[in-house]
């Protein structure tokens, strides 16, 4: 592997990381639209994303187990062309259940992402927290974009555009990835850039029965707030907002814009300090923002729903790490299919949760204290992880050729 061809594929990474997020994120903006123009209430349109986002986690595990048998760099071409494809599907789709074989189609190549993507990031990184954190600011990015892009085009075009112009962007990514790996500008022979110290076996055990419950409580906190957030606004900000879809997607691309850049210092951290204390005071900070995110409105609920989604996100560099240190390295990507299998799955109940709540109480009050108790669950539940002596000092990183 030559160094060019390593920070190509950590660009593309990059790159694939903000679609994957963009998309997963897009109909919950665009449904706002099509709550309009199809009068259809907000609890039956956002369930029709139920089946992509059990296919995101479900199809995780064979999209990391294919990666490392066949090619992590095609699996990538495949999920950026099969995304954009889906995406561009969606725009011409018009009754619900065509609409829900659109966005099961997004589900199933989204799926790709975070098993590959991930893996793909770790093998080729020197500083594996940094490019963690970089990587995390697009998956930051991409969800902001789903707000602003979406807010634009549904207020200048229609809804659309939001998933048709997207989807030509993502499909012309993957062609572009095509043409490296094609002429040999991107290739993987499956080894580390940086060598960890081997650890125990039975700290490898006991790490992933750990992460087991955390991932799944941090997929929880995070698919739970994406999909709630835009009606949040959508109800208590209005007056701050104004009329249309620009305002509440300003505001969400405000919220995960300034959090992604955030995991940049979260990567720092995880890479000169020991990982466990930065991963139990996450969730510890979640807390009481979760909570104070259900009781406030206007500016102030603003500010603390940037506050807990920052938190949230900046302990994923750290989670990252933990979870590649302790898996074997030609089952590293199984190993993240694995966490975003859980990650993912979790979504149709964060989705039910959401649609469940605002049906009843027409408001999300109870959704965020019961966020904040999984939080605290968490916590505890990190405690328990071995301690670490950081993230850099067992790691011998492998010289590669300048060309």
């Amino acid at each position: 592997m030559t160094k060019a061809s390593a920070q190509l594929s950590l660009v593309f990474s990059c790159i694939g990381h903000a679609f994957v997020h963009l998309f997963m994120a897009l109909y919950f903006v665009v449904v706002l639209a099509i709550e309009i123009d199809w009068s259809i209430p907000y609890h039956n349109l956002i369930g029709l994303w139920t089946v992509g986002s059990i296919l995101v986690g479900v199809c995780a595990i064979p999209a990391g187990w294919l990666a490392d048998r066949w090619s992590a760099p095609g699996m990538m071409v495949v999920y950026h062309i099969g995304l954009g494809g889906a995406a561009i599907a969606c725009s011409f789709m018009a009754a619900p259940m065509a609409m829900a074989v659109g966005l099961a189609a997004i589900g199933l190549f989204a799926a790709i992402y975070h098993p590959v993507g991930i893996a793909w990031l770790v093998r080729n990184a020197e500083s594996r927290g940094k490019a963690l954190g970089i990587n995390g600011i697009f998956g930051g990015l991409g969800v902001a974009g789903a707000g602003l892009i979406a807010g634009l085009l549904i207020d200048f075009h229609s809804w659309r555009a939001a998933f048709f112009v997207p989807g030509v962007a993502c499909v012309a990514t993957g062609l572009a990835l095509w043409y490296c790996v094609h002429r040999g500008l991107v290739v993987d022979d499956g080894e580390d850039r940086v060598q960890s110290a081997p650890v125990a076996r039975g700290d490898m055990v006991r790490v992933f029965v750990i992460l087991l419950m955390t991932m799944l409580l941090t997929g929880l906190l995070y698919q739970s707030t994406q999909v709630s957030l835009p009606k949040v606004f959508d109800l208590r900000l209005r007056d701050l907002a104004g009329d249309g879809a620009f305002g509440i997607g300003f505001a969400i691309a405000a919220v995960y814009t300034v959090s992604s850049v955030m995991q940049v210092y979260g990567g720092h951290l995880a890479d000169r300090y020991p990982l466990k204390p930065i991963y139990v005071c996450a969730f510890l900070l979640q807390v009481p923002l979760l909570i104070a995110v259900g009781a406030m409105s206007g500016l102030p609920l603003i500010f603390v729903a940037m506050l807990a989604v920052l938190v949230n996100v900046a302990a994923l560099p750290a989670e990252n790490m933990l979870l590649a240190r302790y898996a074997p390295q030609k089952h590293r990507s199984l190993a993240f299919g694995i966490k975003f299998v859980l990650a993912f799955t979790i979504a149709p109940v964060a989705l039910q949760l959401v649609a469940f709540v605002q049906e009843r109480t027409g408001e999300f009050i109870w959704l965020y204290y019961v966020l904040g108790g999984a939080a605290l669950v968490a916590c505890f539940a990190a405690l328990m992880l071995p301690k670490d002596r950081g993230a850099v000092s067992d790691e011998v990183v492998i010289s590669v050729p300048a060309e």
